[in-house]
């Protein structure tokens, strides 16, 4: 069974830090890009940032470049998405997602969805 657990999200100041991780399983992780989106209330669905574990490519959106890093640890199937200068339109709830394949791409590319974990930052 394909899973993605994300986790560390929660309260922080603007200016703050937080970094989330989304678990995988069930699936050949080094075959697969790993996204995150975030959504705020009243809001669409924004591709955050993504890494493509076949080629190591990543990609950021604008509104976060320079502030988000992510990352891939192999050995332990985890991505990590470290949110540094964070701002209160950085919240949302933030999902990481999955599909086989190199590169990044949209939302529809993504097959596997996990629930979201609740960043909230506050002025």
């Amino acid at each position: 069974e394909v899973q993605l657990v994300e986790s560390g999200g929660g309260l922080v100041q603007a200016g703050g830090s937080l970094r989330l991780s989304c678990a995988a399983s069930g699936f050949t992780f080094d075959d697969y890009s790993i996204g995150w989106f975030r959504q705020a209330p009243g809001k669409e669905r924004e591709g955050v940032s993504c890494i493509s574990n076949s080629d190591g490519s990543t990609y950021y959106a604008d509104s976060v470049k320079g502030r988000f890093t992510i990352s891939s640890d192999n050995a332990k199937n985890i991505v990590y998405l470290q949110m540094s200068t964070l701002k209160p339109e950085d919240t949302a709830v933030y999902y990481c997602a999955a599909f086989f394949g190199v590169g990044c791409g949209g939302a529809g590319a993504y097959d596997y969805w996990g629930q979201g974990t609740q960043v909230t930052v506050s002025s």
